[in-house]
This record gives structure tokens, sequence and C-alpha cells, in this order.
């Protein structure tokens, strides 16, 4: 069905602004990998992930008006690719921050839910 791959990538957005990492982690699969954009580096697993939301909770808030721009999804059996463009606002270290980034999402079926594998996102320096 058209929608469920950004339904569910919106979904842990919505967790992850309200720094609510419990919900989070029932989003994501157990082999989940992602960009730590701060760092720079990959995060390979979910303690990984975990050690990630610990270093954040200090440095990083107010993260909100996360959009999508330029969706497109693509299932494959159990397997759905989500390719988009991210724009997200929070504040680091006091400083007001902007990002836009390309964006790749891959999930997993597992039941009857999306459960994120990869969530690839690296923003790009403003042109000019």
């Amino acid at each position: 069905m058209a929608g469920e791959l950004i339904a569910a990538v919106k979904s842990m957005m919505s967790h992850f602004e309200k720094m609510d990492f419990d919900a989070v982690e029932k989003t994501i699969a157990h082999e989940v990998q992602g960009i730590d954009e701060v760092s720079r580096s990959w995060m390979r697993n979910r303690k990984a992930l975990a050690d990630y939301f610990r270093k954040i909770t200090g440095s990083v808030t107010g993260i909100h008006d996360s959009r999508f721009n330029d969706v497109h999804e693509t299932i494959v059996g159990d397997v759905g690719i989500l390719t988009c463009w991210l724009e997200q606002d929070y504040t680091l270290e006091g400083e007001k921050q902007h990002i836009s980034a390309p964006t790749t999402v891959v999930l997993r079926r597992e039941g009857e839910a999306w459960k994120i594998s990869l969530f690839h996102s690296l923003p790009l320096p403003e042109s000019g």
C-alpha cells in the first residue's frame, strides 16, 4: 500500500523529536545501521544506536519541524526502500541548526510492522 513506508518513518521521527528513545527502539530492526551526522561515523547495531541516544541527550534539544520532501517508495517482498529529502531543525549545544539531507531508509517487514534497518541521511552544506 502506497505511503506505508513514509508512515513508518514519520512515526519513528515523531518519537525521535520527543526524544522518546524507548519508543524509537520499537520502530527499528535489531541490526539497524545509520550515520551519526555530528561525529560523522556509522552506528551498526542497536547498542551503538542506544549509545548515540545517550550521547545526544545532553547536547541536542528542540528537534522539530522534520519534513520529508520528494518521497519515493519501493517495496519488494518484505523489504522497503524509501528515498526522500529531509529538512529538520534542532539546537546543538545552544546553537540552532537546520539540516537539508538526501535520505535513504531501508525497512524490513516484521509481522505487520515495518522496522527500520538502515537510516542513511547526511546533510549537505548550503550552496552559495
